[in-house]
């Protein structure tokens, strides 16, 4: 098991930046491919970035290309999200999640996550 607890939301401008952690406690991190999701209200849950296990390869969705920087450090269990030139539309809960799945150079999708954290809320205003 994992438990995966998020920290580092909050309410910024637009144009503003914010650090999101993700805490692994329990089994090995390095053996997890590391996801970023997001969920704003009313739509569905949106893949934004992930890591290989060794932080040496990482993708993103488009919209958060250039401004979102997706990290890990595994001898402190942590991944993070360096978010910057925030928009408004950034505005969701984000989630963090591990997957056992092998990394791919393309979206690893919600389900094939084996474990979620309990989201950390990001608004951005205008």
């Amino acid at each position: 098991q994992v438990q995966l607890v998020e920290s580092g939301g909050g309410l910024v401008q637009a144009g503003g930046s914010l650090r999101l952690s993700c805490l692994a406690l329990g089994r090995t991190f390095s053996s997890y491919v590391m996801g970023w999701f997001r969920q704003a209200p009313g739509k569905e849950r949106e893949f934004v970035a992930h890591i290989s296990r060794s932080g040496a390869n990482t993708y993103y969705t488009d919209s958060v290309k250039g401004r979102f920087t997706i990290s890990r450090v595994n001898a402190k269990n942590t991944v993070y999200l360096q978010m910057n030139s925030l928009k408004p539309e950034d505005t969701a809960v984000y989630y963090c999640a591990a997957t056992i799945a092998a990394y791919v150079s393309s979206p690893i999708g919600p389900k094939e996550y084996d474990y979620w954290g309990q989201g950390t809320q990001v608004t951005v205003s205008s």
